[in-house]
């Protein structure tokens, strides 16, 4: 019986969380599994906590022989730096603007342009479209 360590997706439609879990490695992604290790919220954000992860209980395992994914390798990691197996949510991140010194300066002023009047006198020699209408 093979083991794996991995993730379990549950929540709604594009509000995902999962679960780390073990299990065995022929099961299906939301099967059957042998034990929870903890969860994973990718979207959290501001106070709530991103990850929180039994960490000793995934050593145990680890030990056993079940291999965890490359994701569920590195939230082990996470957890293991942090102190009680509990990853904080990144923070929101605000854009930072510009100070004004480093703003681009204002774009030139636009050349004034000439305009030409045009010319309000009555040609001389009647266009052709005239002629023909004088000739009928």
């Amino acid at each position: 019986m093979a083991l794996k360590i991995r993730l379990q997706r549950f929540g709604t439609r594009h509000a995902p969380n999962y679960r780390l879990i073990v299990t065995e490695a022929r099961t299906r992604r939301d099967g059957r599994f042998v034990e929870i290790l903890g969860y994973y919220n990718p979207l959290a954000r501001g106070k709530t906590l991103a990850f929180k992860i039994d960490t000793e209980r995934a050593r145990y395992w680890m030990d056993v022989g079940a291999k965890p994914t490359d994701t569920a390798r590195s939230l082990i990691k996470r957890a293991n730096k942090s102190p009680g197996g509990e990853g904080a949510a990144e923070p929101v991140r605000v854009p930072v603007s510009k100070p004004a010194a480093a703003k681009k300066a204002p774009p030139p002023e636009k050349k004034e342009v000439k305009k030409i009047e045009a010319k309000t006198e009555a040609p001389d020699e009647p266009t052709p479209k005239e002629a023909k209408n004088d000739e009928a």
